[in-house]
């Protein structure tokens, strides 16, 4: 997830280059504006039923029970989805979701996980209609906010995504968070720079998680400061895992900026 020759903006435009970035966008998703478990938007929960056990099939498990038993309470119903969720059953943890929002069509709570789990399975504009009623214009969410930006990025629609970006910075001012998902858009619309000047501010809050820092080493290696971007990687990875990481995001650029052959017609 984040000799040095800068990469020219115009020379980042391959294929794999964007699909690598948004597979970090989506990540980033999941895990700034949405983790599972996290108390992150408002009328969102702590999960109640979570047990120290480090099982997660058990835990699953033990959730699924508890909301067999109880399949029109919203808290179990969120606690279920976050468990499914955590162990990579995300089409479950929709349909448990959306039975439960049907039931409970005006629990923002409900409604800001099932809209973020909508968006982890690439359901991007339903996701966005179900975000949009977890909040209220004279109560907005700055985390529901942000993760409407994360899906407009997503989509390609990158102005829109920073319109969101900046209402949730006005409601929380430096939130690495969003800092971090509006450096992210930044690189998808290959403005380099600027993505790393966001996502320095990013990385100074001693509140920034450890996908903010990566991030920040993902915008450097993408113009070449390959050094740089491994020492940043290296301060949460394991240093073999962070050479790793570059070298491979190397790798990636490099072919990007070979001249590709073009067949030519026969005269």
């Amino acid at each position: 997830m984040q000799c040095n020759p800068a990469i020219r903006k115009q020379r980042f435009h391959g294929s794999v280059s964007k699909l690598a970035i948004l597979a970090v966008l989506a990540a980033s998703l999941g895990a700034c504006a949405t983790k599972p478990n996290s108390n992150d938007i408002t009328g969102s929960i702590q999960n109640p039923f979570r047990a120290p056990e480090s099982d997660p099939r058990a835990e699953t498990e033990r959730l699924g029970q508890a909301y067999q038993a109880r399949p029109a309470d919203p808290e179990t119903a969120i606690a279920y989805a976050q468990a499914l969720r955590r162990s990579e059953q995300q089409a479950q943890a929709v349909a448990v979701l959306e039975q439960a929002a049907l039931k409970n069509p005006k629990h923002k709570g409900l409604l800001g996980e099932y809209g973020r789990a909508l968006a982890e399975v690439g359901r991007l504009q339903q996701a966005l209609d179900v975000l949009s009623r977890a909040h209220t214009p004279d109560r907005p969410d700055w985390r529901i906010l942000n993760a409407q930006g994360a899906i407009q990025d997503q989509l390609g629609n990158y102005k829109e995504a920073r319109r969101y970006y900046q209402t949730a910075l006005k409601m929380a001012p430096e939130e690495p968070a969003i800092l971090s998902n509006l450096g992210l858009s930044y690189i998808l619309s290959k403005d380099l720079k600027q993505a790393e000047t966001t996502l320095r501010r990013a990385a100074a809050n001693p509140r920034a998680e450890k996908r903010v820092r990566q991030n920040l080493a993902l915008s450097l290696a993408l113009q070449g400061k390959f050094d740089e971007a491994e020492k940043i990687a290296a301060g949460d990875l394991p240093p073999e895992e962070a050479s790793a990481n570059i070298a491979a995001l190397r790798d990636m650029i490099r072919q990007q900026q070979q001249p590709r052959n073009i067949p030519r017609t026969q005269s």
